[in-house]
């Protein structure tokens, strides 16, 4: 089933549960990904980031989109992070149910400018609109963020939303994008997501969920978090595995040879994240 965001989000907010937002970068990765939610009957966000989608070609979508009309549970087609009018309208034109406008790192004014021509353009064929307010941490992804956390600000964020009638906001409350190094402990402002959410009637998105402690994350649900976006735990786990792969077994080449461990440690990732935002069983609440 092909969903946009808003409709998706809409029912995970009223049974509270979170979706996971999973980049992908390979066909590997969709098929794993896939086979793994269709067996725990859980809704999915399939997430393409830009530079994903370059390396991809525009022809990808309609792969996924395939896989999203044939399956059993919703799916969500998204753009991660586009910054420009342009990685939007390629990501619409290719059939994207949901697309994000990151202008975070212009000023307010600017942000809710580009952010409002976006909706425009978006709702006019339905699809939604995820923006960002405040800046989140970069720990060396290419996903972007700055090296100092700029909270995202309450009555910022209640007059950005009113402005734009986005229909989902990312916030910076302490997380970063990519895995963090050794010594470095991420820690979420449990509290100042509470006075986001009690201004808001939007789902509220978390990025960069790589790394943070499962008990941050699973409260983060219960004030408003209806979609955390992952990727560095999923690529680290599924190309490491390639790697080992490939140095234990230094004459294969065959992909059905090289890929399978890595697809089954990828579907772990995705089992253990799905039962941490309490998205196991939840297609059933989608008809």
């Amino acid at each position: 089933m092909l969903y946009n965001m808003k409709d998706l989000l809409k029912v995970a907010n009223e049974h509270q549960f979170a979706v996971p937002a999973f980049n992908i970068c390979s066909f590997d990765m969709l098929k794993s990904i896939m086979e793994e939610v269709e067996r725990l009957n859980a809704p999915v966000i399939l997430e393409i980031h830009p530079d994903e989608i370059e390396y991809l070609g525009d022809h990808f979508v309609s792969v996924i989109k395939s896989y999203a009309l044939n399956s059993k549970v919703p799916v969500v087609i998204h753009l991660d992070h586009g910054g420009t009018l342009f990685d939007v309208t390629r990501a619409i034109k290719n059939g994207y149910t949901s697309v994000m406008i990151d202008a975070s790192t212009k000023s307010f004014e600017d942000n809710i400018s580009i952010t409002k021509k976006v909706v425009e353009l978006a709702h006019n064929v339905g699809v939604s609109v995820e923006a960002e307010l405040g800046t989140i941490g970069n720990n060396g992804s290419a996903e972007g963020g700055t090296d100092e956390i700029i909270f995202t600000d309450p009555d910022q964020a209640e007059y950005f939303v009113k402005e734009t009638n986005i229909d989902t906001l990312a916030v910076a409350i302490g997380t970063s994008h990519g895995l963090y190094p050794k010594g470095k402990k991420p820690k979420l402002n449990i509290d100042l997501l509470k006075e986001i959410n009690s201004r808001l009637s939007i789902p509220i998105v978390l990025h960069g969920g790589s790394g943070n402690p499962d008990e941050e994350v699973r409260e983060s649900v219960i004030y408003g978090v209806g979609k955390v976006n992952l990727s560095s735990d999923l690529k680290s786990v599924f190309f490491e595995e390639v790697r080992n792969t490939l140095i234990e077994n230094k004459k294969m080449y065959e992909p059905n040879e090289v890929y399978p461990r890595a697809n089954s440690k990828l579907k772990e990732v995705v089992e253990y994240k799905m039962n941490l935002l309490n998205t196991v069983g939840k297609g059933i609440l989608y008809k």
